[in-house]
């Protein structure tokens, strides 16, 4: 097992280290420059009727798409970046992801701009305004929260691992990591496809959103292997939940998914603050 924990190390050190290299950020974020200004020329190529062919069927005229699409490229950015942490204690990881929600209701925020009218009018536009506010302070309050969260994040609310069954439950994680970010990228490539071609189809981002679900069980499942003590495994599992409501959100109404996002940081935050308070209890 040793050998296989070693290649797994092997394969993702590298690749996280790349990722999360200042070169490469600064490469992203010229790239994220490049791809709004160029949606908005073929936005605007579109309107003049200089891309009516069907082959670009998939351009919108409304110059708001290019917002929503340079926040969802933002957005796939960052899922990425929430699976190089996954090898990370599950504090990080959750943490990681009420990021992603504050950015998704963000993202929905700006969204909701496509909706309307160029120039923007008011009149016909009420609901669309309302949404927006929603979601922005919704982004606003678990932007807060977060905040709040990652402040009582302290090292004794962590349980200890032997070295051994440290090295070999992160490196389990790595490859789990490795697994998703090839799925990630064949679900990626899938879906623009066929937004190419014309097809109908479901946000592939919710579609792995289901998919962090189920790797959010197996994670806990084998941390057990490593740490089976009740603290841990109810902390963990607590977390787990926490995630789950994240996903519950993404897929409810406007108004409900703030609720919802707003419960699931209230409850991390609660569950960090009883569980520390045993752990220290505890160790006593």
């Amino acid at each position: 097992m040793n050998t296989i924990y070693e290649k797994i190390t092997y394969i993702f050190d590298p690749l996280h280290h790349q990722w999360e290299h200042e070169k490469m950020h600064r490469k992203i974020s010229v790239g994220l420059v490049i791809f709004f200004i160029l949606s908005l020329v073929a936005i605007e190529a579109k309107r003049q009727g200089m891309l009516n062919s069907a082959a670009f069927g998939f351009v919108p005229t409304n110059h708001f798409y290019a917002i929503s699409s340079a926040f969802t490229v933002v957005l796939i950015l960052e899922v990425i970046s929430l699976v190089f942490t996954l090898p990370c204690s599950f504090s990080r990881s959750v943490g990681k992801q009420f990021e992603i929600l504050s950015l998704i209701l963000m993202r929905n925020a700006f969204k909701e701009l496509s909706k309307m009218p160029e120039p923007i009018t008011f009149e016909g536009s009420k609901e669309t305004v309302l949404y927006i506010l929603s979601d922005g302070f919704g982004a606003l309050m678990i932007f807060a929260l977060l905040g709040y969260y990652y402040i009582i994040q302290t090292k004794a609310s962590d349980d200890s691992y032997r070295p051994t069954d440290l090295y070999a439950f992160v490196a389990a994680k790595k490859g789990i990591a490795l697994l998703l970010l090839g799925l990630f990228g064949y679900m990626g490539i899938s879906s623009a496809v066929l937004t190419v071609v014309g097809h109908e189809h479901t946000d592939f981002l919710h579609q792995f959103y289901t998919v962090l679900i189920l790797t959010d069980i197996l994670v806990v499942l084998i941390s057990q292997c490593f740490q089976p003590s009740f603290y841990s495994v109810f902390r963990n599992s607590g977390f787990a939940l926490s995630t789950l409501i994240i996903r519950i959100a993404l897929a409810a109404p406007p108004y409900y998914n703030v609720l919802l996002g707003l419960t699931a940081a209230l409850f991390a935050i609660l569950l960090t603050k009883v569980s520390s308070s045993l752990f220290h209890r505890k160790v006593k």
